[in-house]
């Protein structure tokens, strides 16, 4: 029997979705152990999760250089690391952009924006995306808190800094913060997930 054209589209149009619907749940769900990775930081070194074994954790900011989303937020991500990286949390921020795609997000633009900017945590970048695609990042910014557990580290928190991407002092949920902040009081996450905002990470082509 022949497909109708009707019945042909539909099937197109779930299969789509469903690729869509496996796709944004791929990645790390909270609660989940991190599995660690080794990226090049904008100074030319290797930076893991296990370098630092004095943290506590670490609030992971996968962001870049072009998403006006992220220029917004940059300036609160510097100040979630001066004010947790003494506490044991600090920032490690990620970019995941492909630069053949967004040429404002290569290597080199990355240490011209840290130095600029002077970024007191890593910048790490991710060239082959495989750390952003095990996360499950979608956008810039999307932050993960991560706790460390011995020589491990469990997903905390997932998703937005606060809910005002526009005016920081307008934000009266500051996600990331009050999830650390309970983190280092010893209690659950009140909040573990939060939409993330910003601009979808430009993936390589398959």
């Amino acid at each position: 029997m022949k497909k109708s054209p009707v019945i042909s589209v539909f099937v197109l149009l779930l299969t789509v979705t469903l690729m869509s619907a496996r796709y944004a749940s791929d990645g790390y769900k909270v609660g989940d152990v991190v599995q660690d990775f080794k990226l090049k930081n904008v100074d030319g070194k290797t930076v893991s999760l296990a370098d630092n074994k004095g943290t506590k954790g670490y609030i992971i900011a996968f962001t870049c250089n072009t998403c006006p989303v992220a220029k917004a937020y940059e300036s609160r991500i510097m100040a979630l690391n001066e004010q947790f990286a003494p506490k044991g949390y600090p920032v490690v921020a990620i970019q995941s952009n492909d630069a053949q795609r967004s040429p404002g997000d290569s290597y080199n633009a990355m240490q011209q924006r840290s130095k600029a900017s002077n970024y007191a945590f890593p910048y790490l970048y991710d060239d082959t995306q495989a750390v952003a695609r095990a996360f499950g990042a979608t956008n810039t910014p999307h932050m993960f808190v991560v706790k460390r557990e011995g020589d491990q580290f469990r997903i905390a928190y997932i998703g937005a800094i606060d809910n005002n991407q526009y005016d920081a002092a307008a934000a009266d949920k500051k996600y990331v913060e009050a999830a650390v902040n309970e983190l280092l009081a010893g209690k659950p996450v009140t909040t573990p997930s939060a939409r993330a905002v910003g601009c979808g990470i430009k993936w390589k082509s398959v």
